[in-house]
């Protein structure tokens, strides 16, 4: 029997984009190195060892975001008990506007994501470390 999928993905991530603040590359990029604000990296550890991390940002990988905000989880982190802001990015936007909205509705406050994610980011001429490359690896 073959699946039926009656909500798609540009659905629930156009859902989101309703219910969540988004922030333009250069709007992300004035409010980076804040004292009252922590990037948040969703996306996958392969896709930061290839591409690289904008300076600062904590790593949370998608599939834990929510234990590792929830205090009752056994794997919260201290960062989400912070009171600051917390933007969140992935590679294109679309990953980080679902977290940003359960992050939202777990309690999480003030959330937003970055439009175009990490990729708009880089295109918008935001800083980024690039990844440490092993011994006789080049560029791409």
């Amino acid at each position: 029997m073959s699946q039926t999928i009656t909500v798609g993905f540009r659905k629930l991530v156009d859902d989101a984009l309703e219910q969540i603040e988004t922030l333009s590359p250069a709007q992300a990029m004035a409010l980076h190195g804040g004292d009252d604000v922590v990037f948040v990296d969703i996306r996958d550890v392969r896709e930061l060892s290839r591409t690289g991390k904008i300076p600062g940002a904590i790593h949370a990988p998608r599939g834990m975001l929510e234990f590792w905000i929830d205090p009752a989880s056994p794997y919260h982190k201290p960062v989400f008990a912070e009171d600051k802001r917390f933007v969140f990015f992935c590679a294109g936007g679309w990953r980080s506007a679902l977290a940003t909205l359960t992050a939202k509705k777990m309690g999480l406050a003030p959330v937003c994501h970055i439009d175009g994610g990490f990729g708009g980011w880089e295109k918008a001429g935001g800083p980024i470390e690039k990844p440490e490359m092993a011994p006789g690896e080049k560029r791409a």
